[in-house]
């Protein structure tokens, strides 16, 4: 159970006491729902292993020396990482084949597992090694010493070809989750402990073998969107470290992930344990985005695509931008690039909509765009979300984390003995009176980002070319906890599901294409339906031999109009080459295009001469003869008179042509191009058929001009203006003085200054206001409760141009 519920469940039990002494009603959220190992072994026919399973976990459960393997900083190394006792240091042996040919042997790395004993009281060190030098396509075999006279069982280990692949995403396993004793310092806890784990790891490795069923035995690798475990340092029984390996053990117990390396990323259950880095071995770690305990950001590259995996548990946006464009700059061929965060800030289940979330959002959000990310992949919430594509979100509500949860407690609130369920109720209505209430609701539609949503055709299964970012938020892959989703899902949302069923996305790679695959882990069935982000290869080159062979027609002995048709058509079907955004259909439509007019072009008609009449010797008989003939000769020459436009065909100036009214637009760092609307007669006019469009000015507050000109038979140019305001200001802290208050401002880009208005009264009716060019100010105020909003502005050409104010509130 997470926090938001625990005091959920406080308030409502307070609410009901204080409400009647004679009958208490214990209303609270709904329960968080499970995965029981008895059920999904009914379910996938795996009883046997789970009986297997439940007599090896007795003696399995207290063994700490679990090797994991991660992906090294190519498909052409690997990195492993394990545990031993203290006393010796161990060697990894690998070598091609069962008999291990050409084997080399790596001596580990060693570190102290700092404070930590098992129930033997025996220490540990944690080891590590890369193996280099690796073929793609070479099965492998390994071994490596868990005691000085023990190796283990040899493994195999194949690198997938690099240049098509798949990888395997899954969402928090939290293994130990389903543990409802939490932090109790007795046998009790532990064997409810023991007995999760072995749940959770049961089917938390059931998903691994349908995923690797389903892809049949092809993975690269595995993607972890964090919160490998549940246990946190800080609520352990004593604040021990220890008390997490046995989730560990669980955790990397399942027999694949001795043949599949896994990435894994930090959660906020992994965070405050050093033993997370001990257990698992990342390539090109950095001390950018570390939070002094588990790590900083890291980054691998596989074939074309740069991964990069971010620690958010470090709050510090900037060291993470600072890490994307280090890495990216180091591997400049990279075709994609992918960016891994563990919460899931574009989600659609009960954290999603949390401040603290969302304030990460538009934090990094700015970075993810500016450095080309085009797939973001994140967990947090256990319940799969599938993004629309998006572009530009931006905050546009101050709201307070605390004020969210009071709100959220209300909304989620399902009633007396509630019982589980998949989405959470929807308590608080629109046309609630409380201003609380309208607070709560104003917030949430602000953050569904509405304008960020790209258009595209939501019917359509690929997008090439996109201009903006798809975010995809995995499931829990374990069944150990699900979150319900949200009673009004996001705007931006494509697709969501939550059935309280394990799930796990397949991600199919190449150098033109990335495809996403999401299924239930008990049917393997899917749950969404495929969807593929195209650098639109196959696609252009389809459309540019459409293009050149009928381009060779452009010469033929072809009437002016229908080559004129077959130009227009062509010069259309080149414009795909540097659009965004675009499907499989615009360029199906635009091969039709130029086709058809292909299929079209009309042949000139030329007059055939007339017969000569039989010559005679007379003199005024050939003289008539060749006055017969010399037209017909003449007529064999191509007409020049211009071609006449059909009826209602006629020239149009684009000063005829309504175009509807621009909404201002705020400032977000990236060219501004807002959609122009074109009508004439009611008709709508078709954007690069009808007419194009340029921008200037669109990137920086002030005014920017849209130039407009007219195609075929719409003539002339026409120009429009749309305004461009700073964002939103932000009271980022306040705090009371003996005299007033002291207001700190979140400083925003392409900002003169501010404009701080205060009041006694709520309704701001009798207000002062202050004018600041910094950020931090104290202003005096001398009532109990203050109430102050803010406004951006930004100096263009002698006028201020202003943001929108930040929301009332009051200190």
């Amino acid at each position: 159970m997470n926090s938001t519920k625990k005091k959920i469940m406080a308030f409502s039990l307070v609410t009901a006491i204080c409400g009647s002494a004679m009958s208490l009603s214990f209303a609270s959220p709904a329960p968080d729902g499970k995965t029981d190992a008895n059920v999904l072994a009914n379910t996938t026919n795996t009883n046997a292993e789970w009986t297997a399973f439940q007599k090896k976990w007795g003696s399995l459960k207290s063994d700490w020396t679990q090797i994991s393997l991660a992906p090294g900083s190519t498909p052409s190394s690997l990195n492993f990482a394990w545990y031993t006792k203290t006393g010796f240091k161990p060697s990894l042996k690998i070598g091609e084949g069962e008999n291990m040919a050409h084997a080399k042997t790596y001596n580990a790395r060693q570190s102290e597992v700092k404070d930590e004993k098992d129930q033997n009281g025996d220490t540990y060190n944690a080891n590590k090694v890369t193996a280099r030098g690796l073929k793609e396509g070479t099965t492998y075999y390994y071994t490596y010493q868990k005691d000085e006279n023990t190796w283990s069982d040899p493994a195999a280990y194949t690198p997938a070809a690099k240049d098509s692949y798949n990888f395997l995403f899954v969402g928090d396993p939290q293994v130990g989750s389903s543990n409802e004793l939490k932090g109790s310092d007795s046998k009790e806890f532990y064997d409810a402990q023991s007995n999760a784990v072995m749940n959770d790891a049961f089917n938390w490795n059931n998903t691994l073998n349908k995923a690797n069923q389903m892809t049949d035995g092809k993975i690269a690798f595995i993607m972890s969107a964090g919160d490998q475990i549940q246990t946190t340092k800080k609520k352990a029984p004593g604040k021990k470290a220890s008390i997490s390996e046995i989730e560990y053990t669980g955790f990397l117990s399942p027999g694949l992930l001795k043949n599949i390396p896994l990435a894994s990323t930090v959660g906020n259950h992994d965070a405050d344990n050093p033993n997370y880095t001990y257990h698992f071995n990342p390539a090109n770690m950095s001390t950018l985005g570390t939070n002094n305990v588990t790590g900083g950001d890291y980054y691998f590259t596989y074939g074309d695509v740069l991964y990069l995996d971010l620690n958010a548990q470090n709050s510090n946006v900037a060291e993470h931008e600072t890490f994307i464009k280090q890495a990216i700059a180091k591997n400049p061929s990279a075709k994609w690039k992918i960016a891994i965060v563990h919460q899931d800030i574009y989600g659609s289940a009960e954290h999603s909509n949390e401040p603290d979330i969302t304030n990460l959002r538009y934090q990094l959000v700015p970075y993810f765009e500016e450095n080309g990310i085009d797939l973001v992949l994140s967990g947090h919430d256990h319940a799969y979300s599938r993004t629309k594509i998006l572009k530009g979100g931006h905050s546009s509500d101050d709201y307070d984390q605390n004020d969210f949860e009071d709100e959220l407690k209300k909304d989620l609130d399902a009633g007396d003995q509630p019982a589980a369920r998949t989405v959470a109720p929807e308590n608080i209505k629109e046309d609630s009176t409380d201003p609380k209430d309208q607070a709560y609701l104003t917030y949430l539609k602000s953050v569904f980002d509405e304008d960020a949503i790209q258009n595209i055709d939501a019917k359509s299964d690929t997008v090439i070319n996109p201009d903006g970012i798809m975010y995809v938020t995995a499931g829990s892959s374990s069944g150990s906890k699900y979150y319900d989703l949200v009673p009004r899902q996001q705007s931006y949302i494509a697709n969501r599901w939550q059935e309280d069923v394990p799930t796990y996305s397949v991600i199919s790679v190449n150098d033109d294409a990335l495809t996403i695959n999401t299924y239930r882990s008990d049917t393997n069935e899917k749950i969404d339906t495929s969807f593929t982000i195209s650098k639109g290869k196959e696609d252009l080159a389809q459309l540019k031999s459409t293009i050149d062979s009928a381009s060779q027609e452009l010469t033929g002995d072809y009437t002016k109009d229908s080559i004129a048709q077959l130009q227009t058509a062509i010069d259309q079907a080149k414009t795909l080459d540097t659009k965004k955004n675009l499907t499989k259909t615009d360029f199906a439509n635009a091969i039709k295009s130029v086709t058809d007019a292909k299929n079209a072009l009309v042949k000139n008609v030329h007059e055939a001469p007339k017969a000569e009449a039989p010559k005679t010797e007379t003199k005024s008989t050939t003289a008539q003869a060749s006055a017969q003939t010399t037209p017909a000769a003449q007529s064999t020459a191509p007409a020049t008179a211009p071609v006449a436009y059909a009826k209602g065909s006629a020239k149009v100036k684009l000063s005829k042509v309504k175009v509807s009214k621009i909404k201002a637009k705020v400032y977000t760092g990236k060219a501004l191009k807002p959609t122009v609307k074109l009508t004439y007669k009611n008709k709508a006019l078709q954007l690069n058929k009808d007419y194009k469009v340029t921008y200037k000015n669109n990137k920086k507050v002030g005014t920017a001009t849209i130039t407009i000109k007219g195609i075929g038979k719409y003539t002339g140019t026409k120009k429009v203006t749309f305004k461009i305001t700073p964002a939103k200001a932000v009271i980022s802290k306040a705090s009371k003085t003996k005299t007033g208050l002291t207001l700190k401002l979140k400083a925003l880009k392409q900002v003169s200054g501010y404009v701080v208005t205060y009041s006694s009264d709520k309704a701001m009716k009798k207000s002062k206001s202050v004018t600041t060019k910094k950020t931090s100010l104290t202003i005096k105020a001398s009532a109990k409760t203050t109430y102050v909003k803010v406004k951006a502005y930004k100096l263009v050409n002698g006028k201020k141009v202003y943001g929108s104010s930040s929301s009332v509130k009051g200190y």
